[in-house]
């Protein structure tokens, strides 16, 4: 009996000290700094990783959660059932536990991309193409596909005009069309609101129609105070059906044609977007207007100005007649004569 109690009590002894190390190990696990090789990592949970999948990921990232005590911790807890693929930034300083947490969680890395007001359609695609953040999956689809899958109007053939300039939040591994949804998306939503808020008398048709009108408004014109007179001259030449003769429809319809320089033989050059040589709005937008540029299009300034002409600080000149225009055009592009 004696010698049963003396294995006992060294048992005993011995699962207190197995027990302590244990929580000791658990405890240090949970609250000591991880060491990283770099600041940050980025690590990505591919979709359907089990925990033990995750956390040999990690170890050959470098990320030392020590893969045998994260895996049975995650799912002592629970946690291995709520983990999230998607990509994660690892930070020097956090713990395994904190890595474990934010996975659970599902807190994910952010990634912003710039869609800059009076961008074509064309700058559009290719800075979402120079975003190695973003995964690629339009290159070899067709427009005509993308609008189908937008669920657009399907009068409408072109994603000009389409995507709204903004910055926009996603996470590395988004794809190349969820930043075109959800630009498109955003761009009907302030394109249908900005209807809703329109002038009664306007020469236009449709919303689509405004954002046309509305992308030559952005491109005209950067300077703040000018934008609802701007507008207003383009909607006295379409309400009395006179040429709206602006040069960015015709640089849009140059395309790679266009080296930063409009010649004469340009503006005799018919396109459908050559608003010299046919009346009207062009057939699509020239470009992505932002929302100051739809609520001045769709709320214009009312005047007598059929003509403007920038004078080279940003500003335009306006004018009523070709008289006082040319007489403009004499100041501030030829630089003959005063003000």
């Amino acid at each position: 009996i004696l010698m049963f109690k003396k294995l006992f009590f060294a048992f005993l002894i011995l699962t207190m000290i197995v027990v302590a190390g244990l929580a000791y190990k658990v405890w240090t696990w949970q609250t000591s700094p991880l060491q990283l090789s770099e600041e940050r990592i980025d690590f990505t949970i591919p979709r359907g990783s089990s925990v033990r999948t995750v956390a040999e990921l990690l170890a050959k990232h470098n990320v030392d959660v020590e893969p045998l005590m994260f895996t049975w911790y995650s799912r002592y807890t629970g946690q291995d059932k709520l983990l999230k693929a998607g990509a994660y930034e690892i930070k020097q300083g956090q713990t395994a536990l904190d890595v474990l947490n934010m996975m659970a969680s599902g807190d994910m890395s952010r990634r912003t991309i710039l869609i800059v007001e009076g961008w074509n359609y064309k700058q559009i695609r290719s800075a979402i193409a120079a975003n190695s953040d973003i995964q690629q999956t339009l290159s070899e689809v067709e427009d005509k596909q993308i609008l189908e899958r937008l669920n657009a109007d399907p009068t409408i053939t072109s994603l000009e005009g389409l995507l709204y300039p903004d910055t926009y939040v996603f996470v590395p591994g988004d794809s190349d069309f969820d930043i075109v949804r959800r630009a498109y998306t955003e761009g009907q939503k302030r394109l249908h609101s900005a209807w809703e808020q329109r002038q009664s008398d306007l020469p236009l048709n449709s919303p689509y129609e405004a954002l046309i009108l509305a992308s030559i408004v952005e491109k005209e014109t950067g300077h703040g105070e000018d934008r609802g007179k701007v507008a207003g001259v383009f909607v006295n030449r379409l309400n009395v059906k006179m040429p709206l003769q602006t040069d960015p429809t015709v640089i849009y319809g140059m395309g790679d044609k266009y080296q930063g320089r409009i010649r004469k033989v340009d503006l005799q050059t018919d396109t459908p977007w050559n608003t010299y040589t046919r009346n009207g709005l062009p057939p699509t937008p020239i470009a992505s207007p932002g929302s100051l540029a739809l609520a001045a299009t769709l709320n214009p300034e009312k005047h007598k100005y059929y003509y403007f002409v920038s004078k080279g600080d940003g500003s335009s000149a306006f004018a009523e007649n070709l008289r006082d225009h040319n007489r403009n055009v004499q100041v501030y592009i030829l630089k003959k004569g005063t003000p």
